[in-house]
This record gives structure tokens, C-alpha cells and sequence, in this order.
């Protein structure tokens, strides 16, 4: 028995010795790489080697108990024969003897706890009984600490030993003792494992240190019933030596750098039917913070078991990093969430442990530990993957950054969402003083749950001089079934020192994640600074593309705020972010307003372009960037950011309107220009967007400013309208230069869009004397009707400077239908009583050709107060209809003199009617009233259009004249009519315009236009002669009316119209108008002559003479047309009256 007992026992420790060499390299398992799913595998294969280790040591221990069997089975029969006081205790006694002298430890009873240094506690009985307490290791010597033992079925596994201290410069402290394993039943209680003992620190102050030691393993849980696992040891305090894995500063007294304090122990692993994983142990303190223990894992479990929560890095010179939650159990408790890593004294904060991941039964993921704060910030813990419908955990904050020079954490990234769960948000970046740590990526959603939203970048306040780098916001999660996560927000910079002159650029925004509906872009970081270098603010990040809804908006570019007054760095405006695609297009970032004091060229950020619309509208462009320059010493450039591109899609998105320029400085400035609209397929252009106003507020500026153009319309089944050109307002004396409109867009089937409206002017400065024109109206777009051109723009002026609207855009081409109407001129104020310079109303534009002609637009106004010649602007002529009727022509600008000037005043004329099937009518000449000496004459009417198969168009009536000063010894004349059109029938002419005047110049109405020519049918009508009106009493200025039109000829001949007449309350002498001769006809009647005007003196003392008008001959014809009737002479004074002659017949 002797000899069998021995070999049993050589090869008990052959195979001893072969599982403790492969202990080492199975027990842990180094990760292959620093992402998620190697760490996963490295701590599956290292627990898996940490289970074959206790079930080998527990073949070891029943070998072992085999051959102490063996060996004592004399010494158990005697024990079995010896009695005892107590029957009990002698029955106990004899079964305990025999039992431990077969197994080597009893059957009921606790094990013995060591006191031996470093010796191990004993088992406890097999059935019953607590394991002893392993001893510590001797103080001073750096011994490791002892295991406890193990319980039996009922019992607690005993605790390890703590590792004794090491006294001797350069020697590690001992290993915390593992714990014992519970027993499988702990006396109707769960039994826990023991706790590891902790490791031992090392050295003393003033001498070269060692490591702290490891804490030992908490023990395993083999529990039916729900018992804990064992705490791991917390890990030992480092000695003042070299740098080690983590910990606090050893103590004071030396120069050396201080020992790594001890990794803490791995929480126990659950492996009992109700059992909970153990707490990862504290990292211990020294030199730099240990690691923090990993939790441990929870097993099948009914009884709320919980995975382990990592245990806290400990403090040191490098923060210890965050232990990983641990898993959950089957049925337990949701899976831990990574602890925070420590606050490094004089090194790096710790990483922040990762969350667990969740299962199916508890399916959310654990949130990921904050960074600890240190020299440099660590990095936040990633959140926990979520299982069957959960959420995944949020990424942990980075940590932040205590030094300048050192760098903030990055945000731990969200953990991606199962089933119907959200994915995880981001966590925010550290802040740092020169580079902040970036915001973690948002989880993702494979189903219909949201996308996490990225993490903020973190800002930097900077206030030395150095290179600062703002954080990236992270990008947002994506979705499958939901809306995409945010894009977090790019970091801010913050610099306070003047004398810090490297280039600055705020933190860019993360794109939003894609899903059903998109996630919007995060926005770019503002910039605030006292520096002197250049700055930008931060981009917009992107929006997130969307397969059924809505693309994510893009995000606003980062402003910037820069308050070196003595800088002439460039500053400019973040860019807004592109809107993301999706079935409707999101819309695009504005970009960056700019606020500065600086002296340096300036420009607002860009607007983002809107995103596509797969089946819906375009997204909007964004909005450029306003700019307000305060510095009123710098002659630098400034410039408004360009509004975004809307996008395309069925219907077009709008353009983004142009920056403002508000500036106080002397250098040249432009507004923004608008955005084009985005091409609509089968639906309508987007419009584009407004130009950019620009405001100069300082009164001593020469310089040149020009507002933004408006953006032009997109195309589609209909056109967008153009954008507006921006207006300017100035406190100047340079030159002036407002927007044009933008044209608009074509439409393929439908009406093309309106020309964008031109900007309008306003000097406010009467020292300036520069010319100005207003901006021009946009094309209207061309269609199967065309659309409408844009107005000019006016001006409104104090200086004394020669002044004119703007053109009016011409109407669009109507392939089909109607062409569009032609846009108006722009008017004209001129407030300057002292200004000579002549102001011109704007040209009207011209009316779109199409089926029908588009009408002509008006002509712009003048108001005077100056001294200047003025001119109303001419109406806009109208549009050829290829098989309907011409266009009405425009009428003409009117005149308001409001000065006692000797100017000239004109009314424009009106525009010429279009041809057609019929023409179209001539436009009214434009009106003149004046509180002035000068010449006045109405604008002439327009020509009426030819028609090819109907009745030519009606001539225009000129405009008439009023003059309303008794000062006034200057001639005025009313505008002559327009001609009728040629036709079928031929058109009428357009009466005269008629003076009524209050002063002493002589006055004569306007002729009437002749009657068009009929090919087969009657001529038309001459028109009327303009009436004269002598208010004045004391007046003796001759009055004439205006002489009538001519009758058309024709198959019949067209009448002559009748004079105009002429009546007086003065002493001049008045006669009637002559009465049209009749039009000749090819083959019937001729044309009655029209009749002669009236002339009339209203004065009892005058003696002068009224001559009524003549008759108009009649037309030749079959028979010919009868002669007119000459007009009436009347009189109450002593002159003379003579009736005027009646016409010839024809």
C-alpha cells in the first residue's frame, strides 16, 4: 500500500507541475489588438483557461485526498476505535479522523488559518465548513500573501493574505493570496467566495522603489443558491521608483520617479445556479494608478446575480484606467457599466472602462466610464453592445487635459442598439488649453431604434501661445428603421492672449448618422479670440442620409468673434454643412457669422448646400454668413458668406440668401450672392436665394460697395423665380453698385419663373457725387409660358451724383402659352435740393414673346428736389404673340419736379404695343408735374402692334404735362399719341397728351397718333389732339391744342380725330387743334375729317384772339368721306374770334 501510495503521488505532481507551466500563457490572454472584439475574445479564452485551472486543481485535490487515503487508512481505523468525553464529539471525532485520514481534510468543520507567513489557510470540511484564512506575507519583505481555502459543500471560501510591504530599496511588493472557492450550499445562505488579499506596497520615502504587487483573484462562486463572487485584492501602493502601469505619487522625499502601483485583482466569476460575479479590484497607488479589475461575470442566475462593476483606477502621476463591467448573468441584473478612470496628479488620466454588453434578458449595454482628468485627459470607455431589443450604453466623456501642453480625451464611442433599440450616444470630448479631446461616434440602430448621437467636441481656452486644436464633434450613429443620431457639435476656441498669432480654426461638427430620416449634422465651433492670427470657425458637419424620410439638415458653421483691434489676420465664417440626401433633402448649415474689431479682410461662411430629394423637394441652401466690421480705421475687404445651392429633387429647394455687410470701416465691400434654386424634375425650380444687403456706416468711405446678386431660379416642370439682388446703404462717397436680380428658372411644361427683383439703393451722404444706377431686374425664365422679369431697382439719393434706376428684366419666352411680363424700371428720389445732376427713371422690360406677347413693364418714376434735367424711364415694349395677341406695350416713367429748378422735365415714352393675330396696344407716355421753371414735355405714347388676321393694336396716349408754379414762363408740351396698329382693321392712334398749366409760358397739347391701316377692313380712327388749359388770369402765353390724328386707311377709310382744345383765363391768345383728315378707301366710303378744337378766353379784359381749329379733309373713297367741322372761337374779353374752317370733303 506504502509503494502504490508513492506512485500515486509522483504522478500527482508530474501533472501539477504541467498545469502550473501552462497557468501563465492560458490564464491570460493578451488581446491581439485595442478594439472591441479582440478584448472580447482575449477575455473569453482567459476565462475559459481560468476554469480549467480550478477544475484542475480540483482533480489535483482529489488525488491528493486518493493518496492520503491510502496512507492513512491505519490511522483512521485506530481513530475509529478511540472514544471520547461526548458521544457526539466521539462519533464526529471518529468520522472526521477517518475521513481526513482517507482525503487529507475533514468532513464537518472549518479549515485552519494560517500563521505562518505567506502559508496558505486550510479547507474546510467536504461537507461542512468554512476554508481558513490565508496569512499574510512577512512585513518589510515583499512576500507574497497566502491563498484562502476552500469551503466545503455548506461554507465561505477563506480570504487570501495580503502581500507584505517591501522595505528594500528596489524590491516589489508581494501578491495579494487568491480567495478560497465557495462551497456549492452555504447553511440555507449563499455561501461567497473569498476576497483576494491586497498587494503589498513597496519602499520607503527617499529610496529607489519597486512595484506595488497585484491584488490577489477574488475567489470563484461554485454557489447553488446565489453566492458571490470574491472582491479581487486591491492591488499594492508603488514605491518612489521608475514609471509602472498606473497609480498615485510614492511618497515625498525623493527625485525618482514613483513605482507602479499594483493592477487590482479580477472580480470572481460567478459559476452557481444563483450566483453573481465579484467586484474588480481597486488598482493600487503609487507612481502611476493600476489598472482597475475587471468585473466579474455573472452566471445562470434567477436571484437579481449582477455582473461586476470594474473596480477604479488608482491615483498616481498616470491615472489608473477604469475597470470593463463585467457581464451579466443569464437571468441577473443588467451587466455592469465601466468605472471612471483616475485624476493623474503629475501624468495621463485613465482610459474609462468599457460597458458591458447587454443580454438577451437584460439587453441593454452598459455606459462607458468617464477619462480621468490628468496631464493629458483619458479616454472615455466605450459603451456596452445592447442585445435582443436594447439600448446600446453611452460612450464615457473624455477626461480632461490639467496641463497646456497636454491633450483631452476623445469620447468613448456609443454602443450600437439590437432589434428595436437605439444605438448608444457618444460621449463628449475632455477639454483641454491647447488640444481637446473629440466627441465619441454615436452607436448604430439595426432596426427601428434611433442612431446615438455623436459626442460634443471639446473647446480649448488657450491663454498662452501656442498651436490650439479644438475637438471634432463624432459623427452620429446610423439607423436602419429610425432617424439617424445627431452629429455632435465641434469644439470652441477661446483665446485670451494678444500676442497669440497662430491660425485658429474652430472644432468641425460630426455628420449625422444615416437612417429612415437623417441625423443633422453637428454645428462647427465658435471662435472667440484676442489673438492676432488667422481664424476661422468651425466647419458645419454634414447631414445624414435618409432612405424614406427627411435628410438631415446640415450644421451651422461656427462664428467667430475676433477683438484684436490691432490685427490684420483674415477672419472668416465657418462653412454650414451639406443637407443629406433623402427623400426630401435637408437643408443646408448657415454659415458663420463673423463679429470683428479687426483690420484684416473679412468674409462671412458659406451656407451649405441642400440635400437631394430622391421623390420629394430639394433641400434649402443655407443662409451665408453676416458680417459686422467695427473698425472704422481698416480698409480692408469685407465680404458676405454665399448662401448654398438648394437642392435638387421633384420640386427644387430654395437657394440660401447672401451674408449681410454691416461695416464701419473704408474697404471695398460685397454682400453675399444669393444661391441658385435646385432643379425640380417634374415639379417646380427652387427659387433662388436674396443677394446680400451691405450697409457703410462710416461717412468718410470712398470705397466701392456692391450688394449680392440674387441667386438664379431652378429649372423644372415650372421655373423658380429668381432671387432679389441686394440693396445697399451708404454713409459713403464711393461708388455704388446694388445686386442684380437673378434670372429665372426654365420650365419644361409649365411657367418659367419671375426674374428676381434688382437691389435698390440709398445714399445718405450729401457729400457724395458719385453716378448711381440701380441694380437690374432677373430675365424671366423661359416656359411653355414665360415668366415675369424683375423689377429694377430704385434709388433714393442725398448726394449729387447723376442718378437712374435700375433696368426691369425682360419677361421669359412662352413657348405655348403667354409670354411673360417685362419687369418695371426702377424709380428714382433725388433729395438733394443742391444736386444739378440729371436723374433717369429705369427702362421697363420688354414683354416675353409667346402664343400671346407678355405685356411690357412700366417705366420708372422721377421725384426731384435738385436742380437736374430728369427723364421718366421708358415703358417696356410689348411681346410678339405668334398666334394670339401682341403684347400691351409699357407705359412710360412719369416726372415730379419738386423745385422751384429750371430743369427740364420728361416723361418716358410709352412702349410699342406687340404684333400678333392681333396687335397690341401702345403704352401711355409718362406724365410730368412741376413746381420748377424749366421745359416740360410729356412722354409719347406707343405704337400699337400689327396684327396679322385681326384688328391692329391701339397707339398709346401721350402724357400730359402740369405745371403747377406761376413763376413758370417756360414752354409745355403734352406727349404725342401713339400710331394705331396695322390689322385686318386697322388700330386707333392715341389721343394727345393735354398741359394745364399755372404759368406764363406758352403751352400746346400733344398730336394725336394716326389711325393703323385696315388691309380688308376699316382704317383706324385718328386720335384725338391734347387739350390745353391757361389758368392764370394774368397769364398771356399762348395756348394751342394739339392737332388731331389722321384716319387709317382701309377697305373703308378710318375718321380723322378732333382737334384739341384750347382754353384761357389769361390775355394770349388760344387756338383750337386741327381736326384729322380721313383715311382713303380702297373700295368703299372714305374717312370722315375729324373736327377742329374749341378755343375759348374766359377773360372779360383781354384782347386777344381765339382761332378755332380747322376740319380734317375727308378720305378719298367710294363716295369719299366728308369734310370736319371747324372748331368753335368764343370770347369774353374785346379781342377777336374767328371759328376755324371746316374740311374739304374727300
Amino acid at each position: 500500500m506504502g509503494s502504490a501510495s508513492a506512485d500515486l503521488a509522483g504522478i500527482g505532481r508530474t501533472i501539477g507541475a504541467a498545469y502550473a507551466a501552462a497557468a501563465p500563457s492560458t490564464m491570460s490572454v493578451a488581446a491581439a489588438a485595442q478594439d472591441e472584439v479582440s478584448a472580447a475574445i482575449a477575455k473569453l479564452f482567459g476565462a475559459f483557461g481560468q476554469e480549467q485551472q480550478a477544475l484542475s486543481a480540483q482533480a489535483e485535490a482529489f488525488h491528493a485526498q486518493f493518496v492520503q487515503a491510502l496512507n492513512g487508512a491505519a490511522g483512521a481505523y485506530a481513530a475509529a476505535e478511540a472514544a471520547n468525553a461526548s458521544p457526539l464529539d466521539q462519533a464526529l471525532a471518529a468520522i472526521n479522523g477517518q475521513v481526513q485520514a482517507l482525503t487529507g481534510r475533514p468532513l464537518i468543520g472549518d479549515g485552519a488559518d494560517a500563521t505562518t507567513p505567506g502559508a496558505n489557510g486550510g479547507d474546510g470540511g467536504i461537507l461542512w465548513g468554512n476554508g481558513g484564512n490565508g496569512a499574510a506575507g512577512a512585513a518589510g519583505t515583499g512576500q507574497n500573501g497566502g491563498n484562502g481555502g476552500s469551503a466545503g459543500f455548506f461554507g465561505h471560501g477563506g480570504n487570501g493574505g495580503a502581500g507584505a510591504s517591501a522595505t528594500t530599496a528596489g524590491v516589489n511588493g508581494g501578491n495579494g493570496g487568491a480567495g478560497g472557492r465557495n462551497g456549492l450550499f452555504g447553511g440555507g445562505a449563499a455561501g461567497n467566495g473569498g476576497n483576494g488579499g491586497a498587494g503589498g506596497s513597496s519602499a520607503v520615502p527617499g529610496q529607489l522603489g519597486g512595484a506595488g504587487g497585484n491584488g490577489g483573484a477574488g475567489g470563484a462562486s461554485e454557489s447553488l443558491l446565489g453566492g458571490a463572487g470574491g472582491s479581487g485584492g486591491a492591488g499594492g501602493q508603488g514605491g518612489f521608483s521608475a514609471t509602472g502601469a498606473t497609480g498615485t505619487p510614492g511618497n515625498p522625499g525623493s527625485s525618482f520617479a514613483g513605482g507602479a502601483g499594483g493592477a487590482g485583482g479580477a472580480g470572481g466569476s460567478a459559476v452557481g445556479f444563483l450566483s453573481a460575479g465579484g467586484h474588480g479590484g481597486q488598482g493600487g497607488a503609487g507612481g502611476n494608478g493600476g489598472a482597475g479589475g475587471t468585473g466579474g461575470t455573472g452566471d445562470f442566475s434567477i436571484n437579481n446575480g449582477t455582473g461586476g462593476a470594474g473596480g477604479a483606477g488608482g491615483l498616481g502621476g498616470l491615472g489608473g484606467a477604469g475597470g470593463a463591467g463585467g457581464s451579466a448573468g443569464i437571468f441577473g441584473t443588467p451587466g455592469g457599466s465601466g468605472n471612471a478612470g483616475t485624476t493623474g496628479t503629475s501624468g495621463a488620466g485613465g482610459a474609462g472602462g468599457n460597458g458591458a454588453a447587454g443580454t438577451l434578458l437584460h439587453p441593454d449595454g452598459g455606459n462607458g466610464g468617464a477619462g480621468g482628468s490628468g496631464s493629458s485627459g483619458g479616454q472615455g470607455g466605450a459603451g456596452g453592445a445592447a442585445a435582443g431589443n436594447g439600448h446600446g450604453g453611452n460612450g464615457g466623456n473624455g477626461g480632461a487635459a490639467l496641463s497646456q501642453t497636454g491633450t483631452g480625451g476623445d469620447g468613448g464611442a456609443g454602443g450600437d442598439g439590437a432589434g428595436t433599440g437605439n444605438g448608444g450616444n457618444g460621449g463628449n470630448g475632455g477639454a483641454a488649453a491647447s488640444q481637446a479631446g473629440n466627441g465619441g461616434k454615436g452607436g448604430n440602430a439595426p432596426g427601428s431604434g434611433n442612431g446615438g448621437n455623436g459626442g460634443a467636441g471639446a473647446g480649448v481656452t488657450m491663454t498662452g501661445t501656442g498651436a490650439v486644436a479644438p475637438g471634432t464633434g463624432g459623427n452620429g450613429g446610423s439607423s436602419v428603421g429610425g432617424v439617424g443620431g445627431a452629429g455632435g457639435a465641434g469644439g470652441a476656441v477661446l483665446i485670451q492672449n494678444t500676442a497669440n498669432a497662430v491660425p485658429v480654426v474652430g472644432g468641425t461638427g460630426g455628420n449625422g448618422g444615416s437612417g429612415a430620416f437623417g441625423g443633422a449634422g453637428g454645428a462647427g465651433g465658435q471662435v472667440i479670440t484676442a489673438g492676432a492670427g488667422t481664424t476661422t470657425g468651425g466647419h458645419g458637419g454634414d447631414g445624414g442620409t435618409a432612405t424614406i424620410g427627411l435628410g438631415g439638415a446640415g450644421g451651422a458653421g461656427g462664428s467667430v468673434q475676433f477683438q484684436n483691434g490691432t490685427s490684420s489676420a483674415v477672419v472668416t465664417g465657418g462653412g454650414g454643412g451639406n443637407g443629406g440626401q433623402g427623400f426630401a433633402g435637408g437643408a443646408g448649415g448657415a454659415g458663420g457669422v463673423v463679429v470683428t474689431n479687426g483690420a484684416g479682410a473679412t468674409v462671412g461662411g458659406h451656407g451649405g448646400d441642400g440635400g437631394t430629394g430622391t421623390g420629394g423637394i430639394g433641400g434649402v441652401g443655407g443662409a451665408g454668413g453676416s458680417v459686422q466690421f467695427q473698425s472704422a480705421t481698416s480698409s480692408a475687404a469685407v465680404s458676405g458668406g454665399d448662401g448654398g445651392t438648394g437642392g435638387s429633387g421633384v420640386s427644387g429647394g430654395a437657394g440660401g440668401a447672401g451674408g449681410v455687410v454691416v461695416t464701419n470701416g473704408t474697404g471695398n465691400t460685397i454682400g453675399g450672392h444669393g444661391g441658385a434654386g435646385g432643379t425640380g424634375g417634374s415639379g417646380v425650380g427652387g427659387a433662388g436665394g436674396t443677394g446680400g444687403g451691405v450697409a457703410i456706416q462710416n461717412a468718410s468711405s470712398s470705397a466701392t460697395v456692391t450688394g449680392g446678386d440674387g441667386g438664379i431660379g431652378g429649372d423644372g416642370a415650372s421655373g423658380g423665380a429668381g432671387g432679389a439682388g441686394g440693396q445697399v446703404l451708404t454713409n459713403g462717397t464711393g461708388t455704388v453698385k446694388p445686386g442684380a436680380g437673378g434670372a429665372g428658372g426654365a420650365g419644361t411644361t409649365g411657367v418659367g419663373g419671375a426674374g428676381g427683383n434688382g437691389g435698390g439703393v440709398a445714399i445718405q451722404s450729401s457729400s457724395s457725387s458719385v453716378a448711381v444706377t440701380g441694380g437690374d431686374g432677373g430675365k424671366g425664365g423661359n416656359g411653355a409660358s414665360g415668366g415675369a422679369g424683375g423689377a429694377g431697382g430704385a434709388v433714393q439719393t442725398n448726394g449729387t451724383g447723376a442718378t437712374t434706376g435700375g433696368h426691369g428684366g425682360a419677361g421669359g419666352t412662352g413657348s405655348s402659352g403667354v409670354g411673360g411680363t417685362g419687369g418695371n424700371g426702377g424709380g428714382v428720389a433725388i433729395q438733394s435740393s443742391s444736386s444739378s445732376a440729371t436723374g433717369t427713371g429705369g427702362d421697363a422690360g420688354d414683354g416675353g414673346n409667346g402664343g400671346s406677347g407678355g405685356a411690357g413693364g412700366t417705366g420708372g418714376a422721377v421725384q426731384t428736389n435738385g436742380t437736374g434735367n430728369t427723364t421718366g424711364g421708358h415703358g417696356g415694349a410689348g411681346g410678339t404673340g405668334s398666334n394670339g395677341v401682341g403684347g400691351a406695350g409699357g407705359n412710360g416713367g412719369g416726372v415730379a419736379i419738386q423745385s422751384n429748378s429750371a430743369a427740364t422735365g420728361t416723361g418716358g415714352d410709352g412702349g410699342k404695343g406687340g404684333d400678333g393675330s392681333s396687335g397690341g396696344a401702345g403704352g401711355t407716355g409718362g406724365a410730368v408735374i412741376t413746381n420748377g421753371t424749366g421745359v416740360t414735355n410729356g412722354g409719347h405714347g406707343g405704337a400699337g402692334g400689327n396684327g396679322s388676321l385681326g384688328v391692329g393694336g391701339v397707339g398709346g396716349a401721350g402724357g400730359g404735362v402740369t405745371i403747377q408754379t406761376s413763376a413758370s414762363a417756360a414752354v409745355g408740351t403734352g406727349g404725342d399719341g401713339g400710331a394705331g396698329g396695322n390689322g385686318t382693321s386697322g388700330g386707333a392712334g392715341g389721343a394727345g397728351g393735354g398741359v394745364l398749366t399755372n404759368g406764363f409760358g406758352n403751352v400746346g397739347g400733344g398730336h394725336g397718333g394716326a389711325g393703323g391701316t385696315g388691309t380688308v377692313g376699316v382704317g383706324g380712327l385718328g386720335g384725338a389732339g391734347g387739350d390745353v388749359t391757361i389758368q392764370t388770369t394774368t397769364s398771356s402765353a399762348v395756348g394751342t391744342g394739339g392737332a388731331a390724328g389722321a384716319g387709317g386707311a382701309g377697305a373703308s377709310g378710318g375718321a380723322g380725330g378732333t382737334g384739341g382744345q384750347a382754353v384761357t383765363n389769361g390775355f394770349g391768345n388760344v387756338n383750337g387743334g386741327r381736326g384729322g383728315d380721313g383715311g382713303a378707301a380702297t373700295s368703299g366710303v372714305g374717312g370722315a375729317g375729324g373736327a377742329g378744337g374749341l378755343a375759348a378766353i374766359s377773360s372779360t379784359f383781354s384782347a386777344a384772339t381765339a382761332t378755332g381749329g380747322d376740319g380734317g379733309d375727308g378720305g378719298t373713297g367710294t363716295p369719299g368721306g366728308g369734310g370736319g367741322a371747324g372748331g368753335t372761337a368764343t370770347t369774353t374779353g374785346i379781342g377777336a374770334k374767328h371759328n376755324g374752317h371746316p374740311g374739304n370733303p374727300g
